[in-house]
């Protein structure tokens, strides 16, 4: 079956794409509203894109109404950020902080959500959450007809990784275990993965 997306709408290309691309990471950003809430959001067009500077990129579009979401407005605003990696038992407050609520109401106090100070960070990071990137904003794209979708680069300063999530091997190196981690992936429309098998494959010489 071919699919010749300049033949479907907007929606439809969206939807045929979040069911191809997949499965693919989310990142769970907490931001800072005008008022000094907390924001907290889902976004699975997500992705690391450079080392050097250490970027991550996440995509955001519009509101229904043509407005900007809370997190966009934020990072316009406010240029720090909070990226998370959730794991998979996680799916129900993350789902949750997707909701839209009223300007004002803080996803993070709605979900009753532990927060952790970070040390040298102005912004905490969600206590459970076995990842988190303490980030700044680096640069802001708008792509896509009218310029609809924004394309977020945060330049990641550190990284908090969950101690049970780490080991150090013989030669004393870092290895963070994914396993442990059991990162929640998406899929298409309401359907996330967990975490699988883990399989190797050293690339050839």
């Amino acid at each position: 079956m071919l699919i010749n997306l300049s033949e479907l709408n907007t929606p439809n290309v969206y939807f045929t794409m979040t069911q191809t691309v997949l499965p693919r990471p989310i990142a769970w950003v907490l931001s800072e509203n005008q008022d000094g809430s907390l924001n907290l959001a889902p976004f699975s067009y997500f992705n690391a894109v450079c080392s050097d500077p250490p970027l991550v990129m996440i995509s955001i579009g519009l509101q229904d109404d043509g407005s900007h979401k809370d997190t966009l407005r934020n990072a316009l605003e406010r240029p720090e950020l909070v990226i998370h990696i959730a794991s998979s038992d996680q799916l129900p407050d993350l789902n949750l902080s997707s909701a839209t609520l009223p300007p004002g109401v803080s996803e993070v106090e709605a979900g009753n959500l532990e927060l952790s100070d970070v040390e040298n960070f102005r912004l905490p990071r969600l206590k459970n959450c076995k990842v988190a990137f303490m980030s700044r904003v680096h640069k802001i794209e708008q792509i896509g007809t009218c310029n609809q979708q924004h394309l977020v680069f945060a330049e990641v300063d550190t990284v908090y990784v969950s101690e049970d999530c780490v080991e150090y091997d013989a030669k004393n190196r870092l290895s963070i275990l994914a396993d442990r981690i059991r990162p929640l992936s998406r899929l298409g429309a309401s359907a996330y993965a967990s975490f699988g098998e883990v399989m190797i494959a050293k690339r050839p010489a």
